[in-house]
């Protein structure tokens, strides 16, 4: 089950919610934006918001009258064996109804919030009462083989037919079934490949499967990391990284700390993958978007080569995060307001001659570029070269970007040229961005500048690339 979602529509709900939240760590809260301020993360719209989190398969507990949360999912429902937990508790707490997902945890979910208000919930599921168990949603560790049976099995028990058990179970003993040495009815525990029927349940034990998140941080800073970072870091028995970034989560992440270089990515997948194949909730911690230049490529990468079987049924997630150029068009305005692209110029896991290449295209095609890695101890001439390519298609007074340690202790960001701009300039915690022929300059009162390219391309620039901004 993913971290579930309280989502309030005032700030007088922030109380109830946090209780809730109390009991449901992982849980993150939402606040209506404009009427909330003290939570994890704001929406603007209810129904979208919640149509959205139902269709990522996302536990909503709504502290709001159930008719709302009704309405707004009517016409989502299709599949009940799908569908997320669904709870609505009253403003004051003192209501805790699950509305939907009882066969995917919400009769358990709502009984632990009320649990938190020392009350009961209001659980109408005729199973669940009369049988203190649900036949269609067997605990984890196991499979019911012919679910399209059960609720006809249900039935003929609530009608008073008898079952007899074969094999063994915690969960179904622990239960109020009517089980008889002669019943009617049969349930079967086994991991033997029984075809069921409509008087004949079966189940199967199911082999512990992991879990592994590739998680990005961002940039580095608490406030840019997302809530559903914060929940999978907060889940995680493991965390595999480079210690660096290991730091940076520390406040959030609890879980046995693996640390690598950085440079043994591969090695950090592979590790990753196995200690999820023993039943581990592990969560590889990349820095910006773990999907740009990081480590969910090398974790797939891995997957790929080695097609080891004991990751084929890992549960495999990756939650994304503030790239570094997002976060560098950020602090300095708009440059990536119009086509863009990404060039790493490290050259250890693809050769020179293609990075030329790119470079050329890029720079011919008008893109403004964003460089990673640009300098490293071991590389120090490819930012020139590639300054050297940009030249044959950018004026010297293209603006450029550095921003180097962006949300973390000594951030900088500059605005250069391109005839400025030396290696000396960067190293690998530096991204670049390197304006097209429409990028612009804006010079501020203070001495600063904002950097911005417009979303609508000038008709006479259109063929000259090297009629080149100008400061205004």
């Amino acid at each position: 089950m993913k971290p579930p979602v309280i989502i309030i529509l005032s700030e007088s709900s922030v109380a109830i919610a946090q209780q809730i939240q109390a009991a449901l760590p992982i849980a993150t809260i939402y606040g209506l934006a404009g009427r909330t301020q003290s939570v994890d993360a704001s929406y603007t719209k209810f129904g979208d918001t919640v149509r959205d989190l139902f269709s990522e398969g996302t536990p909503i507990v709504g502290i709001c009258a159930a008719g709302i949360l009704i309405r707004s999912l009517a016409p989502l429902l299709a599949d009940k064996r799908a569908e997320p937990p669904v709870i609505a508790v009253a403003e004051d707490g003192s209501a805790v109804v699950p509305l939907l997902g009882g066969l995917t945890g919400a009769n358990e979910l709502a009984t632990a919030i009320a649990h938190a208000f020392n009350s009961k919930a209001a659980i109408t599921a005729t199973g669940q009462l009369r049988f203190n168990v649900v036949l269609e949603a067997p605990p984890s560790g196991y499979r019911l083989t012919n679910p399209e049976h059960a609720k006809a099995f249900t039935s003929d028990l609530i009608a008073g037919a008898t079952v007899r058990l074969m094999g063994d179970a915690d969960w179904l003993r622990q239960s109020n079934l009517p089980f008889t040495a002669d019943g009617t009815h049969t349930i079967e525990v086994t991991d033997r490949p029984i075809i069921g029927s409509a008087t004949h349940l079966v189940y199967q034990p199911v082999v512990v499967q992991g879990k592994l998140a590739i998680v990005g941080t961002g940039p580095g800073a608490a406030e840019w990391m997302s809530p559903e970072v914060k929940a999978i870091l907060q889940a995680a028995t493991d965390l595999v990284g480079y210690k660096t970034y290991l730091d940076l989560v520390g406040t959030f992440a609890q879980g046995k700390r693996h640390e690598s270089d950085n440079r043994v990515e591969i090695d950090r997948a592979r590790q990753a993958l196995d200690l999820a194949a023993e039943g581990r909730s592990v969560v590889v911690v990349s820095s910006g978007d773990p999907g740009i230049y990081a480590m969910a490529a090398a974790v797939f990468e891995v997957i790929d080569r080695d097609a080891n079987p004991s990751w084929e049924q890992l549960d495999i997630h990756v939650a994304p995060g503030i790239s570094a150029m997002q976060a560098a068009a950020a602090a300095i305005g708009a440059p990536l307001g119009h086509d863009f692209c990404a060039i790493s110029l490290s050259d250890i896991l693809k050769p020179w001659l293609v990075i030329e290449q790119r470079l050329a295209a890029a720079a011919q095609a008008d893109f403004v570029i964003a460089f990673y890695n640009p300098v490293s101890k071991q590389r120090t001439w490819q930012l020139d070269k590639a300054k050297e390519i940009l030249r044959q298609w950018r004026s010297s007074t293209t603006p450029v970007v550095l921003a180097r340690n962006l949300g973390r202790s000594g951030q900088s960001v500059q605005v250069i040229t391109l005839d400025q701009l030396v290696s000396a300039d960067a190293d690998m915690r530096t991204v670049i961005l390197v304006g097209s022929s429409q990028t612009r300059t804006i010079a501020r009162s203070d001495g600063s500048v904002w950097v911005y390219t417009p979303r609508h391309y000038q008709d006479d620039l259109q063929t000259n690339h090297h009629d080149q901004t100008a400061i205004v």
